[in-house]
């Protein structure tokens, strides 16, 4: 038997802006055209969210989420192995970019149109960052690396060129390009 899953309105509306956002930007999308692409009302947007910038935070989180998803199934899979996470993670990475519609980091991009770092906006975008830096650092540490917190920042560093080629390479060179880069800052240090 299979079950209705019954979406609430506010994932609806986070949906809609999630595919309006990354797909044309997070300044150019108003409130009213994911109002219509949600299929409701302003008195209902406005019960779930105090302002548009809310609902910007509420995408970010929700694309953080599916990030540390990925991320940390990746983790579970290696059983401990920081050369298979990287493995796994290059095929997301690869996986992502290849998406019809891709368009980036969705946190670069986030960065770029709300520069003010006392933005709620930006505050998520460095709160994920910090957690993907993180779960790098966790990531290397068995390996006995003399500095892994900054391991961890390059391979951030790595994660964003990785994104941004995504735009420009084919799935196949990001993945490669990213193990390469992973395997040679990891057994350098």
């Amino acid at each position: 038997m299979i079950e209705n899953v019954k979406t609430s309105m506010r994932e609806l509306l986070v949906g809609a802006a999630t595919e309006l956002f990354y797909a044309e930007g997070l300044r150019a999308v108003s409130v009213d055209k994911v109002i219509e692409r949600a299929g409701t009302t302003k008195v209902t947007f406005y019960r779930h969210f105090k302002s548009k910038d809310d609902l910007v935070v509420a995408h970010l989180e929700l694309r953080a989420q599916q990030e540390r998803d990925g991320i940390l199934g990746a983790i579970a899979a290696a059983d401990g192995d920081p050369d298979r996470v990287f493995q796994l993670i290059a095929a997301q990475l690869g996986e992502f970019s290849c998406l019809q519609g891709f368009r980036g980091c969705p946190f670069i991009n986030a960065a770029a149109e709300y520069p003010d770092p006392e933005s709620s906006v930006r505050k998520t975008v460095d709160a994920h960052r910090a957690w993907c830096k993180n779960t790098f650092r966790e990531i290397v540490e068995p390996l006995g690396l003399a500095d892994p917190r900054s391991v961890a920042d390059d391979l951030m560093l790595i994660r964003d060129g990785a994104m941004v080629a995504g735009y420009l390479d084919p799935a196949e060179e990001l993945e490669a390009s990213f193990l390469r880069s992973a395997r040679a800052l990891t057994r350098s240090h």
